[in-house]
């Protein structure tokens, strides 16, 4: 029945806290930083009728140290403090691009790459259908050629980027062979 923080991403939390003000008797001040730099700290106020605040551009996969400080002209409540860690940066690969197609190939390379990558899933069939196979590639790298294609088809690639935290993240492309010789 404190500050606590819900609904963390890597780059805003939203803080909730237990009704006690009113929009009558005073209004709350925040403070915030993160934990490693408190001289950074930043201040925020709202009504006394607010029991929750989202903070938002916040830095990935950094501890922030969270002060409430209660200010009411009729009773004295102590501050409420918390720490809240925001999640590490999981992007999608944004752009997955097809490119020196051939008739039995094609090179598929993505962008951008991450550090905080372990490697990439390329999957790819022939649309329509479901026939599709697997090629896994190293997490430095962002093209590969996806080869023993069939002439004049088109293919759904998915590029899934797989994080060291085991999530995942997929983008997907259509890619056309060309026709045999």
């Amino acid at each position: 029945n404190r500050l606590h923080a819900v609904d963390i991403t890597s780059s805003s939390f939203r803080l909730t806290w237990p009704e006690l003000l009113s929009q009558e008797t005073g209004y709350y001040t925040l403070e915030y930083a993160p934990a490693g730099d408190l001289a950074r700290k930043r201040t925020t106020q709202v009504s006394g009728a607010h029991t929750s605040l989202t903070l938002s551009n916040l830095a990935p996969e950094t501890a922030y140290e969270v002060v409430l400080i209660p200010e009411s002209n009729i009773h004295y409540f102590p501050p409420q403090a918390t720490r809240v860690t925001t999640l590490p940066e999981e992007i999608t690969p944004a752009q997955v691009l097809i490119s020196e197609s051939g008739p039995h190939s094609f090179q598929v390379s993505w962008a951008p790459v991450l550090a905080s990558v372990m490697g990439y899933q390329i999957l790819y069939g022939p649309l329509p259908g479901n026939a599709a196979k697997l090629l896994e590639v190293d997490g430095k790298k962002n093209s590969t050629v996806v080869e023993n294609l069939a002439p004049n088809t088109t293919y759904l690639v998915t590029v899934t980027a797989v994080y060291n935290s085991g999530k995942e993240r997929s983008l997907s492309a259509k890619a056309c062979t060309q026709e045999g010789e």
